[in-house]
């Protein structure tokens, strides 16, 4: 699946310096069955403010600071826990894919990639975010024009970091990235990454045929994105 690369203003954002993952959808055909967004309220909450109720119910009675366990890191930069929501609807076979290009990653050799999911338990699991074979994942398109594809469960992440709460940190280091298809080397220099949600039934894949993932704490090289304009077409 290839998208069309949004225009980066290298003055403002000199490649190499990850800081942005913009949102977008692949739908040659307009069939309005994806869509991918930054919204609030949806990511994994890192010292995140949360209201405790009175005694009697009618209101707030005061504040507490809540981390989910599968994020005790983050996004500095996010102010509203934002997620970022990739959704297709209909069937896989559908030409048609969520998408979400990373900014600023031309140059990089990648040490470290990864994501957090809302998804209970494991990348096997049935419950919470579509985890299979092919997506959510990364096209890692290098200097040599070879796409190298990590999918959500395919290969394994090196790192996994479950919550009771439902989210999963999932981490690719050198060893996992070099487990891509094509394989990864850490000598590999990036060209551009995006991430593609493409999958509906996902029968090969894995067990959840769900259609929809929230994703956050996008990493490059430890380099967390968890936010972004929430301009959702």
């Amino acid at each position: 699946m290839t998208t069309r690369g949004p225009l980066i203003d290298t003055a403002v954002d000199p490649p190499g310096q990850f800081n942005t993952v913009k949102p977008q959808e692949f739908d040659p055909g307009q069939t309005n069955l994806v869509q991918a967004a930054w919204l609030n309220g949806i990511g994994c909450p890192t010292a995140a403010t949360i209201a405790i109720p009175n005694a009697t119910f009618t209101g707030v009675g005061g504040f507490a600071t809540f981390t989910d366990t599968a994020c005790l890191t983050g996004d500095p930069n996010d102010q509203r826990n934002q997620g970022l929501l990739l959704v297709k609807t209909g069937p896989t076979s559908n030409f048609a894919a969520a998408t979400a290009e990373l900014i600023n990653v031309k140059g990089i050799m990648l040490t470290e990639l990864g994501y957090d999911i809302r998804k209970l338990g494991a990348t096997a699991s049935p419950t919470g975010s579509h985890c299979g074979a092919g997506a959510p994942r990364f096209n890692v398109v290098t200097s040599d024009g070879v796409v190298h594809f990590t999918g959500c469960n395919s290969p394994p992440a090196t790192m996994q970091t479950p919550s009771a709460t439902g989210w999963i940190r999932l981490r690719w280091d050198v060893v996992g990235l070099a487990a891509a298809v094509p394989p990864m080397l850490s000598t590999d220099t990036v060209n551009r990454i995006v991430i593609v949600f493409d999958e509906v039934k996902d029968a090969p894949g894995g067990p959840d045929q769900f259609g929809a993932a929230i994703l956050d704490n996008i990493d490059v090289n430890t380099l967390l994105v968890g936010h972004g304009a929430t301009d959702a077409s």
